[in-house]
């Protein structure tokens, strides 16, 4: 067993029976709390009629947010999909566990390596105290048998390997994409051209243009793969197949993680939403989202275990802006998917547990590296050295003041701003996808009151020197608890290039 893993296990064994030094584990049931995370896929901050979409309603969102806490300043670990995602389950930044590029920003079909079997997933850890975990969604860590969820600590898994734009149905591969991009002129030109296909077909997104799999596995059984699949009924299948094993596990502590599809372009949505919102295909869309969020509470009510689940609805970026109206909004907020800018990284989030949390808005920190830490200590468990997530219990329960007040935020390795309580400097700036800024490294700092600017618009740096002062000194610690791994998405460049 690789060392940290057993490490792991030991002190989660250790302390299983245990009684817990926190207030949080003090205040826990005596069942073990069940965890459902729902996480969308490209939605940005201002998409959610309760952060403040005039057009798109989201009435089931609505109600975790009144009887709930909706977090105004939330934030995933990158701007980008599978480093966030690794994030979550890991509780660790993408740089500590090399699930990162410099070159290529996410995992892509055909992955020779994929999650690394070193590194413990929440799954793997709350089986230490006898859950059984169920992924219904989006993995995007590795679409290679020996990666995929059910060899990390999930029984359970349907849902596709990768973006649902990745198989484009006459297309060369990654690969050969790859190697034209760094050939002869012509070369060039054909891999040109043949990008130049797509954005009409996102723009008017038929289901014949993809290829897209769906992955039915159990771990330790027998798998099945539906290609392609019908992406219009992603949402639906996912949000079935999720209430299934809740009530199949109903008086076993379970952990659910739903990873949707959508609405990561191209959009789909099954007939039943279509023309349903205000705001077109993307407002569809996100209306069914919200319509499954509605059909996992009460399923959990009519169970009778919704008084002893902790529901987690969030994103794993902000919005993809290239896509204009089809491609969501970040508010407020800067830029969007791919940055470094608030709107890049901060993300809605609600927590909803019955009874438990207290209702209310929290604009604390906090962040999807923190949801390992919370659940873990929410199940008895110790945290182990390593972790980049704090236990957001207190907050959520008691209504203390979060204990995150730092967070960094990284991009392709490169650490382009820090955020301390309300300020946030900027190191890097850089837009995303062809956008501006073209990529800056800044000799001078800029400084920005996120809760004064929450935009970024006004630097005020030359006024606080104190304050540039007292997060450099934070940036510092940072970096010196950190060991950097290579980017682990980059491996596969060495085949393309010899």
């Amino acid at each position: 067993m690789p060392t940290r893993i057993a490490f792991l296990l030991m002190t989660l064994a250790l302390h299983a029976c245990a009684p817990q030094e926190n207030a949080a584990s003090n205040a826990a049931p005596a069942a073990l709390p069940n965890i459902v995370v729902l996480f969308a896929d490209d939605l940005g901050y201002g998409d959610l009629s309760s952060y403040g979409h005039p057009y798109i309603r989201t009435p089931e969102l609505d109600f975790l947010a009144q009887h709930g806490q909706r977090w105004t300043d939330f934030y995933v670990a990158a701007p980008v999909c599978s480093p966030s995602r690794a994030a979550l389950l890991t509780g660790r930044l993408p740089v500590r566990t090399g699930q990162y590029g410099q070159r290529i920003g996410v995992y892509f079909p055909d992955e020779p390596a994929g999650f690394p079997q070193e590194e413990v997933t929440l799954a793997e850890a709350l089986k230490e105290r006898g859950y059984v975990s169920g992924i219904f969604g989006k993995w995007h860590l590795g679409d290679a048998p020996h990666a995929w969820p059910t060899q990390h600590g999930f029984d359970e898994w349907l849902g596709v390997p990768y973006s649902n734009d990745m198989d484009w149905v006459g297309d060369p591969d990654f690969d050969t994409l790859r190697a034209l991009s760094a050939g002869s002129a012509d070369d060039i030109a054909a891999r040109t051209q043949i990008l130049a296909t797509r954005p009409a077909k996102y723009a008017n997104p038929l289901p014949e243009y993809f290829n897209t799999p769906l992955i039915s596995s159990v771990a330790g059984g027998a798998s099945q793969v539906e290609q392609p699949t019908d992406q219009a009924t992603l949402t639906r299948r996912y949000t079935e197949a999720a209430i299934a094993f809740i009530e199949e596990n109903a008086d076993s502590p379970f952990f659910v993680y739903l990873p949707y599809t959508m609405p990561h372009t191209p959009l789909f949505r099954s007939t039943e939403f279509e023309g349903h919102s205000l705001f077109g295909r993307y407002g569809d869309v996100v209306e069914e989202i919200d319509w499954s969020v509605g059909e996992i509470r009460r399923a959990l009510e009519e169970l009778g275990v919704a008084d002893n689940t902790l529901v987690v609805f969030t994103s794993d970026n902000g919005p993809w802006l290239t896509m204009y109206e089809e491609g969501g909004s970040a508010g407020l907020l800067r830029m969007g998917k791919g940055s470094t800018f608030e709107g890049g990284m901060r993300v809605p989030a609600y927590f909803y547990w019955p009874g438990r949390i207290q209702p209310g808005i929290v604009s604390e920190i906090g962040s999807t590296l923190d949801l390992f830490a919370t659940a873990v200590g929410l199940a008895g468990l110790n945290n182990e050295s390593g972790i980049d997530g704090y236990d957001l219990s207190q907050t959520l329960l008691d209504g203390a003041l979060s204990p995150r007040t730092e967070m960094p935020y990284y991009r392709s390795g490169v650490l382009y701003a820090y955020r301390l309580g309300q300020w946030k400097l900027h190191y890097v700036l850089e837009g995303a996808y062809g956008q501006p800024p073209q990529r800056t490294t800044l000799t001078t700092p800029e400084l920005y009151d996120l809760r004064r600017d929450p935009s970024e618009k006004f630097d005020v740096a030359a006024e606080n020197p104190d304050i540039v002062a007292q997060i450099e000194a934070a940036v510092a610690r940072h970096r010196a608890g950190l060991e950097i791994l290579p980017p682990a998405f980059d491996v596969r460049l060495n085949s393309i290039q010899n």
